[in-house]
């Protein structure tokens, strides 16, 4: 069966942040990497799966057919033990819809705090998909970071939840960690350590 050929991969994502990130950690694998913002696509699947990796794949396979090309979609949010793993796959809307992030961790800790429970261990979740360009899931990965959730925000760094978590066996948060020191242990890095070695796989190196 002759290997696959990848010379482009669309990143299902408009968020030049994430788009950076993601050029830095697949810098290896030598593709040239475009985004939603550079192919003109404006539209957005639904996003009804119940856990990360089917929402991954649903974003995966969906911009796969609408662009024709291979395409890398990830879900990833936050975990936290006191709200019995919430927000989980609705991190980016917790609270409510257009929050800011100062707001949305500001609603966190309110909930945490009303939740009467003192456990602050929780975890990030990344995962990550790779369809084809007729939407067929070629590789899935995953990836976690273990820690717990601070008293409050600490750092400028990063975004989301990042300036309220405490990575394990660390003492700073995210917010407060250079872009190299988070890359080396975060949720996002563990996946695509998982990602590109299947891929190496996949490709027949």
């Amino acid at each position: 069966m002759p290997r696959p050929e990848i010379r482009r991969l669309l990143i299902a994502t408009h968020n030049k942040g994430k788009l950076e990130e993601f050029r830095m950690l697949l810098a290896l694998l030598k593709i040239d990497i475009v985004s939603l913002n550079d192919m003109s696509i404006n539209d957005c699947p639904e996003e009804n799966g119940k856990s990360f990796a089917e929402n991954s794949a649903l974003k995966a396979k969906f911009y796969a057919q609408l662009s024709q090309e291979w395409v890398l979609a990830d879900d990833s949010g936050l975990e936290v033990t006191a709200l019995n793993g919430a927000p989980g796959i609705f991190s980016a809307r917790f609270g409510g819809e257009g929050l800011s992030d100062r707001e949305r961790t500001t609603a966190l800790l309110e909930a945490i705090a009303l939740s009467g429970n003192t456990d602050r261990s929780a975890r990030f979740v990344c995962s990550l998909t790779l369809a084809d360009p007729k939407g067929k899931i070629a590789i899935d990965a995953i990836g976690i970071c273990e820690g717990e959730i601070a008293a409050s925000p600490r750092g400028s760094s990063g975004f989301g939840y990042d300036p309220v978590f405490i990575p394990k066996g660390k003492i700073l948060t995210f917010a407060e960690m250079s872009p190299d020191e988070k890359q080396a242990i975060s949720h996002r890095a563990n996946a695509f350590r998982d990602f590109i070695s299947k891929f190496h796989v996949f490709m027949g190196h």
